[in-house]
């Protein structure tokens, strides 16, 4: 029987208390919104006392900025990875929406804590979600300026488009609860971005 005092939670390595503290705003953020969040029910989450929450973050504001740092990381290692995976371009553009899809249904919440909060119109949120974006269509437009004779502002303009594409779609895919296969629907969009990029005159 241990002889942990009620209410106590047992001592945990920093970086392992942080991530568990940040899984449990989360939860609180995604079910109430960042404006309706209160740290205390993030400490009661967490099964933590509110000065342990404070310890490691002054406040919801810092917990939610390093949630959103946390899954723009892992996205873009996702998508870096899709597009360093082949120099063939179309099977780029296609192993890139897998991999949106594929954060989308490994971390729905994440997803959702990013790009649907009710935080999005604080400058410093928008700004690490645009810097975010236009990471991802940059990365795309270098793809398409590679196999095409666009020029760089128009390339550019068509990786918006396509990453847009994805975020739209995956988010509705994120609706259908399961009534359409990943693979199926990440399939289709790339078939649709594909078809409109391949139009363009290619590069002599």
């Amino acid at each position: 029987m241990s002889n942990q005092p009620a209410g106590k939670s047992t001592r945990l390595p920093r970086e392992e208390r942080r991530r568990q503290l940040m899984q449990a705003a989360q939860e609180v953020f995604v079910s109430h919104g960042f404006h309706g969040a209160a740290m205390d029910e993030i400490a009661d989450t967490a099964q933590v006392s509110k000065p342990v929450l404070y310890q490691h973050f002054p406040g919801k504001r810092e917990l939610y900025l390093a949630l959103l740092d946390d899954h723009l990381g892992t996205l873009t290692q996702f998508l870096q990875a899709a597009l360093t995976s082949t120099t063939d371009n179309k099977l780029r553009v296609r192993e890139t929406m897998r991999a949106y899809f594929r954060f989308v249904a490994q971390d729905s919440q994440g997803h959702r804590l990013v790009f649907e909060s009710d935080l999005t119109s604080d400058d410093e949120v928008s700004s690490r979600i645009e810097e975010f974006n236009a990471r991802f269509a940059s990365d795309i437009a270098d793809v398409i300026a590679e196999d095409t004779k666009l020029s760089h502002i128009e390339a550019t303009l068509l990786g918006r488009a396509m990453a847009g594409m994805a975020q739209v779609s995956a988010r509705y895919w994120l609706e259908t609860a399961g009534d359409l296969d990943i693979d199926a629907a990440s399939e289709l969009v790339y078939r649709l971005a594909w078809r409109g990029i391949s139009r363009f005159p290619k590069e002599i």
